[in-house]
């Protein structure tokens, strides 16, 4: 188990209490963000990443790298507390729908058929080329990768949101911080 050892840490506190709570979470929102910047930048790094079908490309205006494009860092501050978040999911900035990503990470999906949409009385399915009344899906594992991007850069977000808390302080508040010391052993 890795361990973090912080000195100056009651020092570093006093002086966070000293400022207005909404300094408090400007300060804790950046420093949150910097570590989960790091959770996230890994589950870019580990997700899968596969060309669309055709149907994946009309309907959900999905790409290669949907997947990836919809990984992102969000912050709030709510009821005194500030928090972070890394989801994957969701619309992409290009507008895709990437609606599979909590099957990628937790279930995959079962071998299932797929059946032909009803248009205007007309039941048809196109792939590849060819109409079918219906298709089967040979289903998918699951392939995580937000769980074990946070396994493996859980301590280096800590490092990287106590590191920008340090030099924030000392930047725009003119805290110094030369007694913090934040150090890390993998």
């Amino acid at each position: 188990m890795a361990e973090i050892h912080v000195t100056g840490l009651k020092e570093l506190n006093q002086f966070l209490e000293t400022l207005p709570a909404k300094m408090q979470a400007n300060v804790m929102r950046g420093s949150l963000r910097a570590g989960v910047n790091v959770i996230k930048d890994e589950a870019k790094r580990l997700c899968p990443v596969g060309l669309p079908s055709g149907e994946g490309k009309r309907l959900y205006r999905l790409h290669e790298g949907s997947l990836q494009d919809s990984i992102r860092v969000g912050t709030r501050f709510k009821g005194g507390t500030v928090a972070a978040t890394v989801k994957a999911g969701g619309k992409t900035a290009k507008g895709g729908d990437v609606f599979y990503a909590h099957m990628m990470e937790f279930t995959g999906a079962r071998a299932h058929l797929i059946p032909a949409p009803s248009l205007l009385g007309k039941v048809f399915l196109a792939i590849g080329g060819g109409i079918f009344r219906s298709a089967r899906h040979p289903g998918m594992r699951a392939r995580p990768f937000m769980r074990p991007a946070l396994d493996s850069k859980a301590h280096a977000a800590i490092i990287a949101a106590a590191q920008y808390m340090r030099q924030r302080l000392a930047t725009k508040h003119g805290l110094d911080t030369a007694d913090v010391r934040i150090e890390g052993d993998e």
